[in-house]
């Protein structure tokens, strides 16, 4: 039976592991293979690991540092970051790691999507969209951005999430840029919008700051992905560093909350 995942998200910057608050301001959090060895521990759905260095500079990824967190993780991996062809893809996944992200590759060509399917499979296929709300007074909806926030593409985020679906994109995570590192809770509204649009996995990122908000999205969606970086990097109102992730105990309370949806 399908189920909720919860994933937690890794970026990586100049080698280690940072956590950003609206894409902005790194906060070193860590060594990505230590990260690793403790999130197999705790036993996690799922990993996503983000190099938010890689489309800016204009680099291929890390080949090294990836065949690396491929060795150590005992679970489920998705990275992002540099991937600009299909044959880097085949790379990534030859390593070990499940799933390949990409974000404004598929933004300027979603063919680049079509050529990925066919190399590794449609569910090894991941978009990351960036999406932040429009500013300004008469401007409403939604945007998508990319190279961390800097560039803005006249584009609609569920029209651009649905030609990723149909171009090859196995799976759609949508990032909020507004509610990165703010711990405020996701974006419910705009993930329904989302959901309700595709018919391929979605997974949210932004906003999470508690388990409760956790289980709200699960809740009003249903089976989705909820990832989140502060919520498993931080801990308390200090935001000290320490790497958590909830128990088999608190996974199961969480089902049982969200029972009503049918989804545990």
């Amino acid at each position: 039976m399908l189920r909720p995942r919860i994933i937690p998200c890794l970026l990586l910057h100049q080698g280690g592991l940072v956590k950003t608050q609206l894409f902005k301001d790194p906060k070193y959090v860590g060594d990505p293979i230590n990260a690793v060895r403790i999130f197999n521990e705790k036993e996690a759905d799922e990993l996503m690991v983000l190099d938010i260095d890689a489309t800016v500079k204009g680099v291929e990824p890390d080949f090294a540092l990836l065949a690396k967190l491929a060795a150590e993780c005992r679970m489920p991996l998705c990275y992002g970051g540099g991937v600009t062809t299909a044959q880097q893809a085949v790379r990534i996944i030859d390593m070990g790691i499940e799933k390949v992200a990409v974000s404004s590759a598929a933004i300027t060509d979603t063919g680049l999507l079509t050529e990925m399917a066919a190399a590794v499979g449609r569910q090894s296929v991941v978009v990351v969209l960036d999406v932040r709300k429009k500013t300004g007074f008469f401007s409403k909806g939604y945007e998508v951005c990319s190279h961390n926030g800097k560039r803005t593409h006249k584009l609609d985020p569920i029209a651009l999430a649905k030609a990723c679906q149909d171009a090859g994109a196995g799976e759609v995570v949508i990032n909020s840029i507004d509610r990165d590192g703010m711990m405020n809770g996701y974006d419910l509204d705009f993930a329904s919008m989302i959901k309700k649009n595709l018919n391929i996995p979605v997974t949210f990122l932004g906003g999470a700051g508690s388990l409760d908000d956790v289980s709200k999205l699960i809740s009003h969606l249903g089976v989705v992905g909820a990832a989140a970086g502060s919520l498993f990097v931080f801990k308390g109102k200090y935001r000290a560093v320490l790497i958590n992730y909830p128990d088999q105990q608190q996974k199961l309370k969480l089902c049982l909350d969200v029972m009503k949806t049918g989804v545990c």
